[in-house]
């Protein structure tokens, strides 16, 4: 049985109830700004020539079941985050099968139906090239004890429902030493609409209000760590204990 198979038939996605941790509960989704600044680089090999460029459109329906769960994050921020580029494009520098995230705890991969993309790294950047018509999936591999949320967006939109993307977003939960396959949009709670590479203008994000055409030809990533709040946590220790929850007179 193949991942993909195996995704489809045995594997449930877990949705992420997002509950702020205990410094947090009224935290707002945030965006950062762009901030624009003029070029005074060299043209690099990697830059994608408007012909070169693609995105990703609504493919076909898939079916992915996901349930909902009350776990909450052990920080605001998230503690891995990173992107990859890719379009129609032979790129240059190191090919690998997968890129280690979390010093090395999570990777990252691609793959079509025939197999895996290979991602190139150049410089502290990654890369893949796509071919327009062509399905993929982003895959997750957990390779420890921990549980982390899974934040990812595709051409700037976030792949769960549809909104324009923010690290803060609710995403899918990784358990422990398991795969999240994530084969496309989500539609509902049982399907999805798979990736397919695509002609910017024909993208998902250019044909909605939420996205922009000029977000066509990224994947991101962001990564929270999990926590259960209905079991034990281990206690750090303490140097003042009596201290918890003192509030500091007013001077």
């Amino acid at each position: 049985m193949t991942l993909h198979q195996k995704q489809s038939v045995a594997t449930v996605l877990l949705l992420v109830l997002l509950t702020a941790c205990s410094s947090g509960s009224d935290m707002q989704k945030q965006s950062a700004p762009s901030i624009q600044t003029e070029s005074t680089q060299a043209p690099s090999a990697q830059d994608t020539a408007e012909s070169e460029r693609l995105g990703t459109k609504w493919g076909d329906d898939v079916n992915s079941e996901v349930t909902t769960v009350d776990l909450r994050r052990t920080s605001n921020e998230p503690i891995e985050q990173m992107q990859v580029r890719y379009a129609d494009k032979s790129y240059t520098g190191r090919a690998v099968n997968s890129m280690s995230l979390l010093a090395g705890k999570v990777d990252f991969s691609m793959e079509s139906d025939s197999g895996k993309l290979s991602l190139y790294r150049d410089n502290g950047s990654y890369y893949v090239q796509g071919k327009s018509g062509q399905a993929y999936r982003l895959v997750y591999h957990n390779n420890s004890d921990n549980t982390y949320e899974i934040v990812a967006s595709v051409d700037g939109i976030n792949v769960l429902d549809g909104s324009a993307a923010s690290r803060y977003d609710s995403g899918y939960v990784l358990n422990p030493n398991d795969d999240l396959v994530i084969e496309g949009f989500r539609k509902s709670q049982s399907s999805v609409a798979s990736f397919i590479f695509s002609k910017p203008d024909a993208a998902y994000a250019a044909n909605t209000n939420a996205g922009s055409i000029s977000n066509t030809g990224v994947i991101g990533t962001v990564i929270y760590e999990l926590y259960n709040p209905t079991e034990p946590r281990l206690s750090q220790p303490q140097a003042f204990p009596a201290d918890d929850g003192y509030a500091k007179p007013p001077q």
